[in-house]
């Protein structure tokens, strides 16, 4: 699907709000991110760290979560900023979690640089295991 100009627009600046709720005392990485299902409707969610660091919360899952949080389950469209010179593409964790509700998502990675990186989440994460992957149930 296309996604419009004023769409790409709209993500990437929730995406650059949301980044400012971050809670990232331990890598100083605030991010925030921004996703569009097929309502229309956008959800953003930021990174929250946790002292434990395997607990951390990534922003694109956040969003995702609360995203389905309100009953949506087809995700069109991502948009993740970091306050970088350079884009920063969503980790691999995040990308499978996307691949769950949006397996042909386009991805919107910016920074505070003028260059942008913009892919298929297909191409960001080829082969992706997904619920077909698994094992039917047998017959009782």
């Amino acid at each position: 699907m296309d996604i419009s100009t004023d769409q790409k627009r709209r993500l990437e600046e929730a995406a650059r709000l949301a980044h400012q709720h971050s809670y990232s005392p331990y890598s100083r990485f605030p991010v925030g991110a921004a996703v569009l299902t097929a309502s229309g409707a956008i959800y953003t969610g930021c990174n929250v760290e946790n002292a434990s660091l395997g607990l951390t919360q990534c922003a694109e899952r956040n969003a995702v979560a609360s995203a389905v949080g309100q009953g949506e389950r087809d995700i069109l469209a991502v948009a993740i900023y970091t306050p970088t010179p350079h884009p920063t593409a969503p980790c691999g964790a995040c990308r499978q979690v996307l691949a769950e509700f949006g397996r042909d998502a386009t991805v919107f990675c910016c920074g505070d640089g003028e260059q942008r990186l913009e892919a298929s989440l297909n191409s960001l994460l080829p082969a992706a295991f997904a619920a077909g992957d698994l094992p039917e149930e047998e017959a009782p």
